[in-house]
């Protein structure tokens, strides 16, 4: 007898209880009409990954009850079907007379209108974004039920990245292992992902069947990416990454091949960036109710970029730009900028700072009396262009996009209360060198069908400038990017020391240079807008470092 599974990889919206147990309902009565009898849904699918402190909450944790309850009455009609459902609970316990509240990241299977099991997380995360220590204690009993005559064993997310858990199903009776997730995106993650799991099939020699969360949250995105497994590792079945899909995979317990359904290729690295990229821009926008976006339009390649990937994420009757030139912006910076919105079909408008950039001076020009012009002036034209940005998102409602790469933000080549004020950081994780990669890909792919090669070859080949000094480029102040680039890949993301990366060949000036100003640009990045995580370590919940701080290796 074979048995029918659904992978319910979908994208839920944080909080809102009422709207992810509908999305859940819905995909479980459509799952039931195919013949489905087994339907997974993603870690803490009732509530969104992850709530953070809203977990600390009783009325929140009772909003979650609730919507277990609707779940389960709403399929009540259903017979035979399972779903598991993830979600949080929280009960209360008395320790020496003071009560305790205990909350768990729970997995509950319904089935005709009851709970018919239930499963705890064991291996609560706490490193780079995860925080699951402050929010929940770690269950200790494993969890397997009955479908159709096929014994599965349960496992959240990090369990199964573990020996012990997927071992103690197992002796409990599973034949089948799986595996509810919602674990955010970086790149390479998916690979990493399909690897652990083909250990954790080849250790017990069972197949499994791995359930993964779709859309953005905040700073993290989740690509979905679902698979199976067989025992011995092979890959079954793979769902398609960055959208949401009814993933379906049958089970038979006689067959060498258990496990049977659709393989999706894998995605080139820089296809799986820039959906990640369009898919956080998308959900942050329309999660939070904004009407559209607006930037900068500089005729640089990083503001290029982000108009991109704005456009595949929200179409261009929702995105604005706006150029607005200084004293010191080349002609070509006009020309590519119009160009790029012309190709984009967006809405193009130029403002001019130099009255601003004027009046501005003449206000401090008896303060300013006797010094030489430097970054001051320079910050102050980067500040113009944020308050006029800011006052057309306060007036019109759209979000301002900032349009700072990883390697500024790294070294604080960016102006606070200017070019890094705005709402949301879209390229805050992607370094230059990436930057330009991205750029080539999607000048030769169109994933969203605008048909249209987007970015002016011109703007990819011209030296990187900010502009705001005659003759300036970035290379005046900072290393070559594919050495910056390198320097903070090292040191920031994979924690390697001075003296280890200069015995690598990086010149000691060039490495004293970049993680002096590393350190020292703690203080920018701490007021920075929330940007979208696509390393294993961005600036964000993954870099904590202190502003005030003396240490120096």
């Amino acid at each position: 007898m074979t048995l029918k599974i659904c992978v319910a990889q979908l994208n839920f919206v944080v909080g809102d209880m009422a709207g992810n147990a509908q999305k859940i309902i819905h995909c479980a009565q459509e799952a039931y009409a195919l013949g489905v009898r087994l339907v997974l849904t993603p870690e803490l699918s009732l509530c969104g990954y992850a709530a953070e402190d809203l977990f600390l909450r009783p009325s929140f944790m009772a909003a979650c009850d609730d919507a277990l309850k609707t779940v389960s009455h709403a399929l009540a009609g259903l017979d035979g079907l399972h779903v598991v459902v993830g979600h949080p609970t929280g009960e209360s316990q008395r320790t020496r007379s003071v009560a305790v509240q205990q909350r768990f990241n729970m997995a509950s299977v319904v089935c005709e209108g009851r709970v018919v099991a239930s499963y705890a997380k064991r291996e609560l995360p706490n490193y780079q974004v995860f925080d699951e220590r402050r929010y929940f204690t770690p269950g200790d009993v494993p969890c397997v039920f009955e479908v159709q005559g096929v014994r599965v064993g349960l496992l959240i997310c990090e369990d199964a990245w573990f020996d012990a858990p997927a071992a103690d199903a197992k002796a409990a009776g599973a034949e089948l292992l799986a595996v509810i997730n919602a674990s955010p995106f970086h790149v390479g993650k998916g690979d990493e992902r399909e690897q652990a799991m083909r250990s954790r099939t080849q250790a017990t020699q069972l197949p499994l069947i791995y359930a993964h969360l779709v859309g953005g949250q905040d700073e993290v995105v989740f690509e979905g990416r679902s698979f199976a497994l067989n025992a011995d590792g092979a890959l079954a079945a793979r769902a398609p990454s960055f959208e949401e899909h009814h993933f379906c995979v049958a089970y038979t317990a006689s067959a060498v091949t258990a496990l049977e359904g659709e393989v999706v290729a894998e995605a080139s690295l820089e296809s799986d960036l820039w959906h990640a990229l369009v898919l956080g821009v998308r959900d942050y926008i329309g999660k939070n109710g904004f009407p559209g976006a607006l930037l900068g339009l500089s005729g640089g390649i990083d503001s290029a970029l982000v108009l991109a990937i704005a456009v595949d994420a929200l179409g261009a009757n929702r995105v604005r730009t706006v150029m607005m030139p200084s004293p010191y912006t080349a002609e070509i910076s006009w020309v590519d900028a119009r160009d790029m919105a012309q190709r984009m079909g967006v809405r193009y408008d130029e403002v001019s700072i130099v009255p601003e950039f004027e009046a501005f001076l003449g206000s401090l020009k008896a303060d300013f009396e006797g010094t030489q012009l430097d970054t001051t002036e320079e910050n102050i034209q980067a500040r113009i262009r944020g308050t006029l940005l800011m006052a057309l998102s306060n007036k019109f409602g759209s979000i301002v996009l900032t349009t700072g790469n990883k390697s500024e933000m790294a070294t604080g080549y960016c102006t606070l209360y200017g070019d890094m004020a705005g709402g949301f950081a879209v390229i805050k994780d992607v370094a230059k060198t990436l930057v330009f990669k991205l750029a080539h890909w999607r000048n030769a792919n169109d994933p969203y069908g605008t048909g249209v090669e987007p970015i002016p070859e011109r703007i990819i080949t011209r030296p990187p400038s900010a502009e705001l000094r005659p003759d300036q480029t970035d290379q005046d102040s900072l290393p070559p990017y594919e050495v910056l680039d390198e320097i903070v890949s090292r040191f920031m993301e994979n924690d390697e020391s001075s003296a280890d990366i200069i015995a690598a060949g990086f010149a000691p000036a060039d490495v004293e240079k970049v993680t002096r100003l590393i350190r020292i640009n703690e203080y920018k990045r701490r007021q920075s807008p929330v940007g979208i995580r696509v390393t294993h370590r961005s600036f964000g919940k993954d870099w904590r470092y202190p502003i005030t701080n003396k240490f120096r290796a």
